[in-house]
């Protein structure tokens, strides 16, 4: 069974079009992937476009809807982790900025030019994925990556609720560790932080990039008509542990 044998997965996501940032690799090609195997419009046709940017998220929506006839899943994913963004008495100004924008205002503008497009067709599902470290602190600090996090899930948690009655979900999709490109280049020359890290998952692993994709395509299904506004962990119990077992 393969991310993309169609006859693996219940067709929950058949004639619906989904768009999904940061799709190129990680969570958000598994996300493709697997919004692809359950019958989705999805992952057959890349636009360029920088998140960061109004205009072309606006132009990059219109696109869709205009070759599609409409949108109905917005799973917002880009998102960056560099190494200058650390603890707060280290990171700079312009690393805090840099990833403030691509990781929360870029959903913010997604969110922004996406809506017109789910409210006109009087449905749909935006999934912004936020981190379990939106929900906890940690000693080894990304700073502005917490906080971006944070934010994400406080902007779902708004528009979840202030568009429910109009038929738009809006979740705030929230991974633990997993094992993305993204994780392994961080993790690649230091062990004993990746080590650190791992002792507190009760699972005892990372997870994997199509585990999320699993429940993003939940979150974008009729399945999950009565879940809006949620924080919806899937961090392998991280963000539930006091102690893990040895």
């Amino acid at each position: 069974m393969t991310a993309t044998d169609n006859t693996a997965y219940a067709r929950r996501l058949v004639g619906r079009v989904a768009v999904v940032t940061g799709g190129a690799s990680g969570i958000g090609r598994a996300m493709c992937e697997r919004f692809a195997a359950e019958g989705a419009s999805v992952g057959g046709w890349f636009v360029r476009a920088d998140v960061t940017s109004s205009d072309e998220v606006e132009a990059l929506y219109g696109e869709v809807a205009g070759r599609f006839g409409g949108i109905d899943v917005c799973c917002n994913n880009a998102g960056i982790s560099p190494p200058d963004d650390d603890s707060i008495l280290d990171t700079g100004l312009e690393a805090w900025e840099r990833v403030q924008r691509v990781n929360l205002t870029s959903v913010y503008l997604c969110c922004k030019h996406a809506l017109p497009h789910l409210l006109s067709r009087g449905k749909g599902s935006i999934i912004n994925t936020a981190s379990f470290v939106a929900v906890m602190g940690a000693a080894t600090s990304q700073i502005s990556y917490t906080a971006s996090k944070g934010g994400v899930l406080a902007l779902s948690r708004e528009l979840g609720v202030q568009f429910a009655r109009r038929g738009v979900r809006v979740n705030a999709l929230c991974p633990g560790p997993v094992s993305t490109p993204l994780l392994t280049e961080l993790f690649a020359s230091d062990p004993e932080r990746a080590a650190r890290r791992l002792v507190h998952i009760p699972m005892g692993r990372f997870g994997e990039a199509s585990e999320i994709a699993a429940a993003a395509a939940f979150l974008a299904s009729d399945d999950s008509s009565f879940v809006t506004a949620s924080t919806f962990l899937v961090d392998g119990g991280i963000s539930g542990a006091y102690v893990t077992p040895l």
